[in-house]
């Protein structure tokens, strides 16, 4: 469903009803309906606890190729991230093994801010970033995951649903992973992670 259809459905009760309160035989003053706990319903939702970056991120590059240095998913991901004020502290190569991916995943918790790891999401047998890294997630975001899926629709249609890139919090640290090609994680990266990293962040640290 594009944007234009929900402005659609949003514009229908006013467009398919159109009574006046003359046709219901009564009027509603301004003081009928009012909501005096507003403000607290508002604060309950934590929708303005923001921490302040600009934040440390490491990027793992997961795959089976030994030159990390001349990855260009993990530069397109280092330029995003720089591009927004970030710091990249490495763009690191990982096999694409669970036991290894996991580690490096564990190795870097607490010491930067956020990890981003791209490749191995999809669901051939070396896939299997998402098996190293689910577990140590807590809580796992599965919004994270269902976004980005959302957005890359946009790109590449049905074959969206095949990745099962996902992301959440491990101890104060923000964890996300995406597929390993360039679009995907710039994507991830650009629409997803920097939107949203400062709120993450700071409803992990309170």
């Amino acid at each position: 469903m594009s944007e234009d259809d929900h402005d659609g459905h949003d514009g229908g009760d006013q467009a398919g009803h159109g009574h006046s309160e003359q046709d219901h035989g009564h009027s509603h003053s301004d003081s009928d309906h009012s909501h005096g706990n507003t403000g607290q319903d508002h604060a309950d939702h934590d929708h303005h606890h923001h921490a302040t970056g600009p934040w440390e991120v490491a990027v793992l590059v997961v795959t089976s190729s030994r030159d990390g240095g001349k990855d260009e998913s993990g530069e397109r991901a280092r330029a995003a991230l720089e591009a927004d004020g970030h710091t990249v502290t490495e763009v690191a190569i990982v096999a694409d093994d669970e036991t290894a991916i996991h580690e490096a995943v564990q190795s870097r918790v607490g010491t930067v801010d956020a990890i981003v790891s791209t490749g191995g999401t999809g669901v051939t047998p070396d896939d299997v970033t998402i098996d190293a890294v689910e577990p140590l997630l807590d809580p796992e975001l599965p919004g994270i995951g269902e976004y980005f899926r959302r957005l890359s629709h946009e790109q590449i249609g049905t074959a969206a649903m095949l990745s099962r890139a996902t992301g959440g919090v491990v101890e104060d640290t923000a964890v996300y992973a995406f597929p390993g090609s360039p679009d995907a994680v710039a994507l991830g990266v650009e629409r997803v992670v920097l939107p949203e990293l400062s709120h993450v962040l700071g409803l992990a640290r309170r």
